[in-house]
């Protein structure tokens, strides 16, 4: 049975503004216990895409591809292949131990391997929201699809695995990384993808909305598809935590539903803890594995299909 949300923690309906600056001004405090760094790994603003740096260059060539590949077209195919399931069958946890072989190219703020990030954002959220535990969860298995670049899930590339997502048959908003390289996508100057609206309509509601392919969408159809109890809220952080034109300048909000208005709020809480816990201190994974085999017990099958 799916767990309802009635109402947001006091603590989580506070205004976004209640981040501010601890004493000696060189990280960020988040509600009472996340300690949020002023710079990324490499000693950078996060998320800025236009320092000089040798890893940016690589990250702009990533977006670069992606922008071109990533058409209506493209993303309907690969829904369909990975609707299937037919990839492997296996544990949430076991799918977490994969993630020790993948490094996210498109991510300016971390070259460390994905299990450690799935594990510093849950530890973070559940610091501060020791009540949410399928936040916890969420927060653990939001980037599974990034097995996606191995072997086994078909070695895609990483331009259709990872980076920010944004929709596609609708016009390409220029709050989105490097939008400039659209103009190079077959879709930018097809008039049936191209209007504002393009095949959508005003408060459709983003499930009727084709993203660009990658691991978000591909982790929410294996969560949901495999029966998970996670509430609305946590398939919607899933499926949506790259979706930076949305919750980072509010694109796109004319497609949103309002449940989808209603999600939209803990995403905004979710991505804080994903975005600036990302570091170079890494989580014993040992210490800390029985409590979140406890939540997928909880909230997940003992085995998935992929």
């Amino acid at each position: 049975m799916t767990i309802l949300i009635e109402q947001l923690p006091v603590e989580i309906q506070a205004d976004e503004t209640n981040i501010h600056h601890a004493q000696n001004q060189k990280e960020l405090v988040l509600g009472d216990g996340f300690a949020v760094p002023q710079t990324n790994a490499f000693g950078h603003n996060f998320r800025d895409y236009t320092v000089e740096s040798a890893r940016q260059q690589g990250v702009e060539f990533f977006y670069k591809i992606n922008h071109f590949n990533q058409t209506y077209d493209y993303v309907s195919k690969m829904r369909v292949e990975y609707a299937k399931l037919d990839k492997a069958e296996m544990s949430i946890w076991e799918c977490c131990e994969l993630l020790n072989d993948v490094v996210d190219d498109s991510d300016p703020d971390l070259d460390e391997p994905q299990i450690q990030h799935l594990l510093q954002s849950a530890e973070a959220i559940r610091k501060d929201y020791p009540n949410e535990d399928w936040l916890h969860l969420t927060a653990l298995i939001h980037d599974l699809g990034k097995v996606l670049l191995l072997p086994s899930f078909g070695e895609l590339p990483q331009w259709a695995v990872v980076g920010d997502t944004f929709p596609v048959g609708c016009a390409f908003h220029d709050s989105i990384v490097h939008s400039k390289y659209f103009k190079e996508n077959p879709d930018y100057n097809n008039p049936a993808y191209n209007s504002k609206f393009g095949v959508y309509s005003e408060g459709c509601g983003l499930d009727k909305v084709l993203m660009s392919w990658g691991h978000d969408d591909y982790m929410y159809l294996v969560a949901k598809e495999n029966g998970t109890t996670l509430p609305s809220a946590g398939l919607f952080i899933i499926r949506y935590h790259s979706f930076y034109a949305l919750h980072k300048s509010r694109a796109y909000k004319e497609l949103l539903n309002e449940e989808d208005k209603e999600n939209l709020k803990w995403l905004h809480i979710f991505n804080k803890y994903d975005l600036y816990s990302k570091s170079k201190v890494q989580v014993n994974v040992e210490e800390v594995k029985p409590y979140y085999m406890s939540l997928i017990e909880k909230y997940f099958p003992a085995k998935l299909k992929w």
